[in-house]
């Protein structure tokens, strides 16, 4: 089970954009996603007439590893860890480590 899924508002913990906060858009693979407005690049692009795309610099968004964000508590306002919890049906779901509640997804 992957503690951080598309569409969790996460917390960056460590490098350049430290504090950022933002949205999980996709999920590369296993340990790389990528946030929002976190880890952009400048990427030099040619044009494709063919396309109808026009040449030059563009921002493009970069994947960022996974243990480098923390999940976003909205009632803390703080960066948070993860847990798993079974359900009594047998159903696990995702909990905030400080205070057990259920991760809405």
């Amino acid at each position: 089970m992957n503690k951080l899924r598309k569409g969790d508002q996460v917390i960056v913990t460590t490098g350049r954009d430290k504090g950022k906060r933002g949205t999980i858009s996709l999920r590369v693979d296993d340990e790389l996603i990528v946030v929002e407005g976190v880890n952009v690049a400048k990427k030099h692009v040619k044009p494709n007439p063919l396309k109808g795309t026009t040449g030059g610099v563009v921002d493009k968004t970069m994947p960022i590893h996974q243990s480098n964000v923390a999940i976003y508590n909205p009632t803390t306002a703080k960066a948070d860890r993860v847990g798993v919890k079974l359900l009594a049906d047998g159903k696990k779901v995702r909990v905030f480590k400080s205070s057990g509640e259920e991760i809405k997804a």
